[in-house]
């Protein structure tokens, strides 16, 4: 599933799309001892407005996040297959429409069973349908073709009690105590998936799209338990992966331009590749290459490279996950940040003896804490007093001969 497909995807997720409907919503709240507590599953169109508007937000919010960052695609290993198996749990539950109570129970209990939850929480899973039309050589929608992608999107959404405090109770008349309080199911689900995946603008059954509200935290019990699928680091344990290696390994030659050199190459392939649908990736050889340009000599280049083919396992990173967005610099009780278009005014030199981080301002007025500060300019040295003209050496007379 690339960009381009998860764009359509979520461009049609809507009741106002033609080509998009939300047929069924299966829901259910799980306690803290993971008992479902209750269970339901109704056709989306019977659902009041009120109700049925708060589902549909909450699934779409699923699809939102960066595919390789808090969009995470996992194929199924083979075990997941066999009878009773996640991909075979999920298939079930998409063929049956979520109409049949068997195949809804069982995907609910394939969750709560196997996922790791720190409080109550809600599932929402819905069956939709988006219709595909064909595309031409020419990106041109053909009206006369088409076919339908069947797919389930799992939405997994904490449960909060609202506490609140005096309230005006119309009845009495009165301001008081507010003695039933409210489970308030969160609008943004912190995890969720999409089964089948778009791929080819069509499903590939093979394939499921994890979903985490804050990619840095995600939540491996769905990955490894729920899904079945195999875990791969996190983007930013991605991240952190590749810095280590340098850290490690170029160590004695990192400098500010070779790190800044570094990530502005890696910001031009994200650059490069952006209207492609596929995610750019960096392998082995662009490691060695990119040093390679930022300065770094041949045999730390070819030792990092082999480390990070070892450290992928023929599995790429894909480039977005290795740019910083801004540099960072930071001493003792110091922290300097640096806009992305800003580096090249930024040096470190070292002068008589003492290292220094040397900043070029293009205007004599900088802010600080929110004030407008002027940098003083410097005085210009007295000069010194003119020599008396009998303390000067004689000349030395012109010689004939021209210099050369």
């Amino acid at each position: 599933m690339n960009k381009k497909e998860l764009s359509e995807i979520r461009k049609n997720f809507s009741d106002t799309s033609d080509l998009f409907v939300l047929n069924q919503v299966a829901t259910a709240f799980v306690d803290s001892e993971k008992n479902i507590r209750c269970q339901t599953s109704r056709a989306y169109h019977n659902i009041a407005s009120e109700e049925s508007d708060c589902l549909m937000a909450t699934l779409k919010r699923v699809l939102a996040g960066t595919l390789g960052k808090g969009l995470l695609e996992y194929e199924f290993p083979k075990e997941a297959y066999e009878e009773g198996g996640s991909q075979a749990i999920l298939y079930e539950a998409l063929q049956s429409k979520l109409e049949d109570e068997t195949a809804v129970t069982t995907l609910m209990e394939q969750i709560v069973r196997n996922m790791d939850y720190v409080s109550t929480y809600a599932i929402l899973v819905g069956h939709c349908t988006y219709t595909v039309f064909q595309k031409s050589k020419s990106d041109e929608l053909d009206p006369y073709q088409s076919h339908d992608y069947r797919f389930l999107v799992a939405a997994i959404c904490p449960v909060e009690v609202r506490v609140d405090g005096l309230i005006y109770n119309e009845d009495d008349n009165a301001i008081e105590k507010k003695n039933v309080y409210d489970r308030i199911v969160a609008e943004i689900p912190t995890d969720g998936f999409v089964y089948p995946t778009f791929t080819g603008r069509g499903p590939d059954v093979n394939h499921v799209l994890y979903s985490a509200h804050k990619p840095k935290d995600v939540n491996i019990s769905i990955i490894e338990n729920v899904l079945g699928c195999p875990f791969n680091r996190t983007a930013q344990e991605q991240k952190e992966t590749f810095q280590s290696m340098m850290q490690e390994i170029v160590s004695d030659e990192l400098s500010y331009s070779v790190i800044t050199g570094v990530n502005e190459k890696l910001r031009d392939i994200a650059a490069e590749y952006a209207n492609e649908p596929d995610l750019p990736i960096v392998d082995d050889i662009h490691v060695r290459d990119i040093l390679l340009d930022s300065g770094v000599s041949q045999e730390r280049a070819e030792e990092m490279q082999m480390a990070y083919r070892e450290a992928t396992q023929d599995k790429p990173i894909t480039v977005n996950n290795l740019i910083d967005n801004k540099t960072t610099i930071s001493v003792d009780g110091i922290t300097v940040s640096i806009g992305k278009d800003a580096t090249d005014k930024v040096r470190t030199q070292c002068v008589d003896g003492r290292r220094y981080l040397l900043i070029d301002l293009d205007d004599p007025a900088v802010e600080i804490n929110g004030l407008t500060a002027r940098i003083a300019e410097l005085q210009p040295e007295p000069a010194e007093p003119e020599s008396d003209l009998t303390d000067l050496p004689e000349a030395e007379p012109e010689s004939d001969e021209t210099a050369v």
